[in-house]
């Protein structure tokens, strides 16, 4: 059976994580971490471009390895994500990267609006509200691109979940109790 999978994106300081970990709970699914936070915790250096197809490895092999054993999945983030960070900070990206951004479904992506105020994380770039409004037109852009079935996620805390739970239960086979 193929699991229904969830991948919850949108830019820095959006509440991805929180929403996915809160989504996996409520919907008993297998949650996929963020592969960049031990993934660049790990390198001990400043990333590279070169980096970003390794991340993009190891972030699908969490999620592949969730979807092989659940029948649910909430993926805290995807490909797309590395995919225009690439391309926002390199202005090209590795031809893998963009194959796999087509090739790879979901059920349904929550793109997560930038309305939450920014938080400092030593990993977060771009504290600007106008460059996260930017990347999120970007990420909304791509999901466009490849027909990607997506649902825009606005508010703080209880009200950003219910909206991402009308979402779900709208846009996907997921019956909530």
């Amino acid at each position: 059976m193929t699991p229904v999978t969830v991948a919850v994106i949108g830019p820095e300081s959006s509440g991805k994580t929180t929403l996915s970990r809160d989504l996996a709970v409520r919907l008993d699914a297998g949650w996929v971490p963020e592969a960049a936070r031990d993934f660049l915790a790990a390198l001990g250096r400043p990333y590279r471009e070169s980096d970003l197809l390794d991340l993009a490895r190891a972030q699908i092999a969490s999620e592949d390895q969730a979807r092989a054993c659940r029948d649910r999945v909430v993926a805290d983030t995807n490909l797309i994500v590395i995919e225009v960070w690439s391309q926002w900070s390199y202005g090209r990206v590795a031809p893998w990267i963009t194959a796999e951004v087509e090739r790879r479904t979901y059920d349904l992506t929550l793109l997560l609006a930038p309305d939450l105020p920014w938080t400092f994380d030593p990993l977060r770039e771009h504290p600007d509200p106008g460059a996260r409004q930017r990347i999120f037109d970007a990420y909304r852009s791509r999901l466009e691109q490849v027909g990607a079935p997506y649902a825009v996620v606005e508010g703080a805390g209880e009200e950003r979940l219910a909206c991402a739970l009308r979402a779900l239960q709208a846009r996907t086979t997921l019956r909530l109790t």
